[in-house]
Formats: structure tokens, sequence, C-alpha cells
């Protein structure tokens, strides 16, 4: 039989596979481009594996695109001391139709950054382990280490990642409008209420967009930053509320194109996070997936 046809079956497995092992990968890299070519350099390898002592398809291509995309995340991790001011990840919108990527399978925006902090293959173990619920023993032979050493992963990777309690998230969607509203209205007194003590904000320019290079601290300096920037470039821009990795944001265009990415991160009823994307490389994806509907105030219902 021509080899062609031989793989028929595998390359139609695979096809099925791609959305599913995509989520996988950029759940460890935080860009798109690098998660898809992640799965392409494993489809290309598999293409020309023996496939008769492969007894399990998925688990054999989950793995190797795990150890790929923590192989790409290496390099980046090494790349990003040169990056300009602080590096977020990709942004990805989860409320609208994409085929090339299992939204329920996104991790949320503000886990998402805290995993950040873990080193590539504490970010794996925690990943497979809390949001895929995979077991300690399919962890472990999925990245070639002991089962003890899985266990012994997560542990310390849930000990960095002890954080405040999340708002739900229709609970967030309300008070993502409320904080536009006050921001619109100029209402500095009625903003200091919603943000919490240690509210932080984040902007990544990337070097191709301006952004504050340093993340902002503090109620009084992110009311008066958030303030003065709306006020001065902001104001009259159209906004479109959407979902960012489950989270409520706001994207504010330019001649209708998305310039800026906002999402919000309420903890109880406080907004906590403000994580704003400006790198024009990272917002190519909401572009292009983007509603093209925009309000100057329309709450969430009316455009999910």
């Amino acid at each position: 039989m021509p080899r062609a046809l031989r793989l028929m079956p595998y390359l139609c497995r695979m096809h099925e596979l791609k959305p599913l092992l995509t989520s996988y990968a950029y759940n460890i890299l935080g860009i798109r481009e690098d998660a898809e070519d992640a799965v392409q350099d494993v489809f290309l390898k598999y293409e020309e594996a023996n496939h008769e002592h492969i007894l399990d398809t998925k688990a054999y291509l989950v793995r190797m695109v795990i150890n790929r995309s923590l192989d790409l995340k290496e390099k980046r991790q090494r790349e990003k001391a040169a990056y300009p001011g602080t590096w977020l990840p990709e942004p990805i919108a989860t409320e609208t139709a994409d085929a090339g990527i299992v939204k329920t399978e996104i991790l949320s925006y503000s886990l998402l950054v805290l995993l950040e902090e873990l080193d590539a293959k504490q970010r794996a173990v925690f990943i497979l382990r809390e949001a895929f619920d995979y077991s300690y023993e399919e962890i472990a032979e999925i990245l070639s280490i002991s089962t003890d050493l899985s266990r012994q992963l997560l542990s310390r990777a849930r000990k960095k990642l002890a954080t405040r309690k999340i708002a739900p998230t229709i609970q967030a969607q309300q008070l993502t409008q409320r904080y536009l509203t006050l921001i619109r209205n100029a209402d500095t007194k009625g903003l200091e209420h919603l943000l919490t003590e240690d509210i932080r904000l984040v902007s990544d320019g990337g070097g191709k967009a301006s952004a504050a290079l340093k993340p902002m601290e503090g109620r009084m300096v992110v009311t008066a930053f958030l303030n003065g920037i709306f006020q001065k470039f902001y104001s009259g821009t159209p906004i479109e509320m959407v979902m960012i990795n489950h989270c409520p944001a706001m994207l504010f265009y330019e001649n209708g194109r998305v310039t800026t990415c906002q999402i919000c991160i309420f903890e109880q009823d406080q907004l906590a996070r403000i994580y704003v994307v400006r790198n024009p490389d990272k917002l190519a994806g909401l572009q292009k997936n983007s509603t093209g509907s925009v309000t100057t105030g329309t709450p969430f219902q009316s455009l999910l």
C-alpha cells in the first residue's frame, strides 16, 4: 500500500486533535503563533514516525507537543531579557468562534500571567494537573520525570501561585462596565473606591507601541494614570467589551483597528489587576476575530 494511503488514518486523527494540541501549547507558551509552530513541528515528526508502535495517538501527540512547547518556552525565556518593558501573554478572545483552538481549554489571563513566575517544567506540571486533570503518573510519563518529582513540582508551583479570590465572571463583567463608566465620567472618587489599595497595572508595548515600561502600583498612582491617559487619548475612542481568556476586557479602536486590549482582574468586588496589551503583534489575532461592533458603553450582555 502506498505510504500516503497508510498515513491517511493518522493524518485525519492529527487534524482532529490540532485545536486541542494548540490550546495546550498556547497555555505553556503564551503566544498563539509559537503554539501553532510547536504543533506543526510535532506533526512533521509524527508523519515520519513508525506508527505501528504508537498505541495511543492522542497521548503520543500530547507528550510530543508539551515537550516541544517546553523547549520553545525555555528559548523564549532567554530572549525575554532583551524584551522592551514587561512581557505579557497574547490575549485570546474566548467568546468568538475559532476552530483553530479549543477556547474552553484556554487558561484565564490572570493565571497565564502568574504562570510566568514558574519555570517551564513547573508550568507544564501545573497546567496538566490543575487545568487538564492528568494523573501524576501520566504527567511523569509525558515529561519523562518520576512521579515523586511531578508531585514536588506541583507543590512548588501551588505555593508560588497562591492568590486571593477572583470575582466570578458575571460579577466581573458588571464591575468592568462600572469601571468604564467611572473612567468616562472622570469620577476619581468612584474609581478610587473600585480599585484595591494595592492595584497593579502592567503594560506591554513590545517596543512597537507606547506603553509604561514598568508596572504601576497603588490606588492613587493608578487612578491618576488611568484618568489622565483616558481623557487624553481615549475619551472619543470606540470601545468593544469582550471576554479575553475568560476575563472581562475592553478593546480600544483607532481607524477601525484594535490598538489596545485592557484586561480587568477583579478580586471580590474590587479591581486588583489591569493588563494593557499594546504590542501590535499580540493584537493581530484580536483584530482578525473582532466582531467589528464597538460601543461607547453598551453592557456585555448585548455583545456576547
